[in-house]
């Protein structure tokens, strides 16, 4: 303390002693505002000056005199600020418009008109199966259909005049009738001899070749997909159920792409697995580079929690003890204008990235230790290292 007092003297000499500036009383005696203003701000600076090397010199002399074991502290102001929770939770992408497409009727497959890779749009020919003749079989259809038309539009005219009997014309028009069904499902059997895409999209894989003899459910055609309607779906534990809705905002990271992109639920489940208790959300994701495909691994952070007036603390400050408290240390003012260590009991609510948001105990503006949190003890006196 006498190195400190022998400094504090000298630079008070040498602001007494300023060769010939005015001393603080001729200054005020000028009542000259602007060269008062002026002065004060110059001492103030000089002031500041050497608190700071009386500082630097406490911390030194606590460093090096053993009998002292001051210790040496950094400290934080809690501040009031905005603490979001997120739910870490891994999803699979999906798409609804992604199928494997079988043929409807059995034969040869006579055409194969695209290629993997390839985009078709919605009804596009991807492939035509033989018809076995029944194209032939429409065209005597149809001839048929027209005799029984013309049969029928003549009973029709023949019983509005009252000529023949209402037997033929129920006739004629039952046969009509029977005949135009029987066409409809002739080309509804031809129909299903050309494959057609159900969806606009990309052939991911031909899964068939061209002369090879298909049937229903047995042998697979084509695999399409449209990677612009994509989703991601994941399970959660039912214990969010009531924190987690529709539009929660979602951070979405694709590992093997090393990419992150920010989205939102579209839709959340309203039944639960009973076999693992959870519930299914869905998270619609954009894909315009068409980099995202089906069935990748997607790690969600879900947005659970927003407490926009929260006081946060970094977690590796929070000490606990026997009976299960949590503290924290803060730093009071005590005789000579000394710092000192002030025990705080606390109470925690949610944790997120190495922070905590403390329910209780501390107050906004309060002077939290950081560094040396964990070896000061309750009214020590401690050095602020200033940062």
């Amino acid at each position: 303390m006498k190195k400190i007092l022998i400094i504090i003297s000298v630079a008070a000499t040498l602001i007494s002693c300023g060769g010939k500036e005015k001393t603080v009383d001729e200054i005020v005696a000028g009542n000259n505002l602007e060269e008062i203003n002026a002065k004060k701000n110059e001492l103030t600076a000089k002031q500041n000056a050497i608190l700071d090397e009386i500082e630097k010199l406490d911390i030194a002399i606590a460093n090096l005199d053993s009998s002292l074991s001051i210790p040496v502290i950094t400290t934080i102001e809690a501040k009031v600020t905005s603490f979001k929770h997120y739910v870490q939770i891994q999803g699979n992408v999906q798409t609804k418009e992604n199928i494997v497409i079988y043929p409807e009727y059995a034969g040869v497959l006579t055409k194969v008109l695209v290629k993997e890779g390839q985009f078709v749009n919605k009804g596009e020919m991807l492939a035509k199966i033989d018809d076995g003749g029944l194209n032939q079989q429409l065209s005597q259809m149809e001839t048929q259909l027209a005799l029984a038309k013309t049969t029928f539009e003549r009973q029709e005219r023949l019983w509005k005049d009252k000529i023949g009997s209402e037997i033929q014309f129920l006739q004629a028009k039952a046969n009509y009738e029977a005949q135009q069904k029987a066409v409809n499902q002739m080309k509804e059997q031809l129909a299903k001899t050309t494959i057609t895409a159900p969806f606009s999209g990309v052939i991911d894989d031909v899964m068939s070749e061209q002369g090879q003899v298909v049937s229903p459910g047995m042998n697979q055609l084509f695999r399409i997909i449209n990677l612009k309607d994509m989703f991601i779906e994941a399970e959660i534990p039912e214990n969010y159920i009531t924190n987690i809705r529709t539009g929660s905002q979602v951070n979405v990271y694709f590992p093997v792409l090393n990419d992150t992109v920010t989205s939102t639920i579209r839709q959340v489940s309203n039944y639960i697995n009973p076999n693992n208790r959870t519930f299914k959300i869905e998270i619609a994701i954009t894909n315009e580079n068409k980099m995202v495909k089906p069935n990748m691994t997607a790690l969600l952070s879900i947005n659970n929690y927003v407490n926009d007036s929260a006081l946060v603390l970094p977690q590796a400050i929070i000490s606990e003890n026997a009976e299960g408290e949590k503290y924290v240390y803060a730093v009071k003012k005590g005789k000579k204008n000394r710092n000192y260590a002030e025990k705080r009991v606390i109470k925690i609510g949610k944790t997120q990235n190495g922070v905590a948001e403390i329910l209780e105990g501390i107050a906004n503006g309060d002077i939290i230790i950081d560094e040396g949190a964990r070896t000061v003890k309750e009214e020590e006196q401690v050095l602020i290292k200033k940062m």
